[in-house]
């Protein structure tokens, strides 16, 4: 059995899954109430709740595996990218954890986790595939042809996808996390009112800034009044321009690549209307796709672990490399 730990943002989560992928438990205890009236992730804010909920959230997935932690094989911990604070966390407690019940202990990569997150439940898929991974802080198109590695085709130059949701929901006066506002939104709201850019850049790489700005300036030219009007109209045009980004770059990076198979990973892969677009790509369970630690688990399964002893030498990370 395989304890994961994830702490990379504001989601404080533990995990006990199957060395098969079975997921036994999976506990979150989310922090978006507390940053929503900041209008985004504080990280210090951050780091002090992960600090409260770390041990309770651990506590609580294995008393819900049934396994505890006798029966507990090796951990899978968030190493990065993510808050350097908000990692240390988790970190630290996987550490200890490892030390102290003679653990070998797996550092996790978060963005191989979210791929991670296919390879888990009875319907596990296969690599080779073309993968859209799509989060607040990083939007990447991959070519997965093994589990346990993957390489990026393509990458954002500015802003993340989930990045422009969030930023997006502010300029519409939604609250945070904006994603899951403008989705709900936008069910309302016709898709076609506003043209906003779908910016076209060497490769396959993505950028939503443009995209961003010009729904800045449409929400100043229309006015309050009006904005408050055509609200879903906007967030449906907005969610569609960035949709149809994703998908393009992701359908490219297919046929570029020779895959037959695609599929989306991370917490935009919640979005209904790019599942709704993408209906033969393979998509995680929604409880998956957003942070979590059964991926982290998952993930773990395919890493060389560490002696509880070369595990405490281990730092970790904000940036992908």
């Amino acid at each position: 059995m395989i304890l994961g730990i994830e702490t990379s943002c504001d989601e404080t989560a533990a995990a006990v899954i199957t060395d098969e992928g079975e997921v036994l438990s999976s506990v979150i205890a989310s922090q978006s109430e507390v940053h929503a009236r900041y209008g985004g992730v504080v990280p210090e804010v951050a780091s002090r709740r992960h600090l409260e909920q770390i041990g309770p959230v651990i506590g609580e997935a294995l008393v819900g595996s049934g396994v505890g932690l006798d029966g507990i094989s090796r951990l899978g911990v968030t190493r990065g990218p993510g808050l350097i604070g908000a990692l240390l966390v988790g970190l630290s407690a996987a550490k200890a954890i490892a030390w102290a019940r003679g653990l070998p202990l797996v550092p996790v990569d978060h963005l191989q986790g979210h791929v991670a997150s296919l390879y888990l439940g009875p319907t596990q898929v296969e690599p080779p595939f073309a993968c859209l991974l799509a989060t607040g802080g990083h939007t990447q198109v991959l070519a997965v042809r093994e589990r346990g590695s993957f390489e990026r085709l393509g990458t954002t130059l500015d802003d993340a996808a989930g990045e422009a949701f969030d930023k997006g929901a502010r300029l519409l006066g939604l609250s945070y996390p904006g994603g899951a506002e403008i989705d709900a939104l936008a069910q309302s709201g016709d898709p076609q009112a506003f043209s906003f850019p779908v910016a076209r850049v060497p490769g396959l790489d993505f950028s939503f800034s443009g995209v961003k700005t010009s729904l800045l300036y449409t929400v100043r030219s229309l006015g309050e009044a009006a904005v408050a009007e055509r609200r879903a109209d906007l967030a449906a045009s907005y969610q569609r321009a960035i949709v149809t980004a994703l998908t393009r770059r992701l359908h490219q990076a297919a046929e570029a690549g020779g895959f037959s198979r695609i599929a989306i990973v991370g917490g935009v892969a919640a979005n209904s209307e790019l599942r709704a677009t993408l209906p033969e790509a393979s998509v995680a369970p929604l409880a998956l796709c957003t942070d979590n630690a059964a991926m982290i688990a998952s993930a773990a399964r395919y890493t060389a672990p560490l002696s509880p002893a070369e595990a405490l030498t281990v730092d970790a990370y904000a940036s992908a490399s």
